[in-house]
């Protein structure tokens, strides 16, 4: 199973989790059959809202994606294209692929994830509230 963890640096297993998918400087794609991991830089980083979720991995799929928030759009393109996601509020990617492991992340649904301008919740600060600055992907 091929995991996919936004992230704020390239430094694979230790590297730091992104926030929020869309303004994520890299993804981290982990193996949780064999342990191997790669980091692909996120093009678009600077174009939050542009909704393409898996333009970015090119010829690699990708199973799950474990993430602290992503906008509405986002999350349904990946729940269309057979992506699970789920919640993560560890620091780093290692933390978060024994959290999945240990069956110890929840599911996203569409009403967790981040509505954009007018509310929803935002899965990267304890207790949701308002997140004006982001758009729906």
């Amino acid at each position: 199973m091929k995991l996919c963890i936004p992230t704020m640096d390239d430094r694979g297993m230790e590297a730091v989790t992104s926030d929020h998918f869309g303004s994520a400087p890299f993804f981290t794609l982990v193996d949780t059959e064999t342990g191997e991991w790669e980091t692909i830089a996120n093009r678009d980083s600077r174009a939050h809202g542009t909704c393409q979720p898996l333009e970015f991995l090119g010829p690699s799929s990708v199973d799950v994606m474990l993430c602290k928030g992503l906008g509405r759009r986002a999350f349904a393109r990946l729940q269309s294209a057979g992506v699970d996601v789920y919640v993560t509020r560890e620091g780093d990617v290692k933390s978060s692929v024994e959290a999945f492991r240990e069956d110890r992340l929840q599911a996203m649904n569409e009403r967790e994830a981040c509505g954009g301008r007018h509310g929803g919740g935002h899965l990267g600060h304890h207790g949701g509230g308002h997140h004006g600055h982001h758009g729906g992907c």
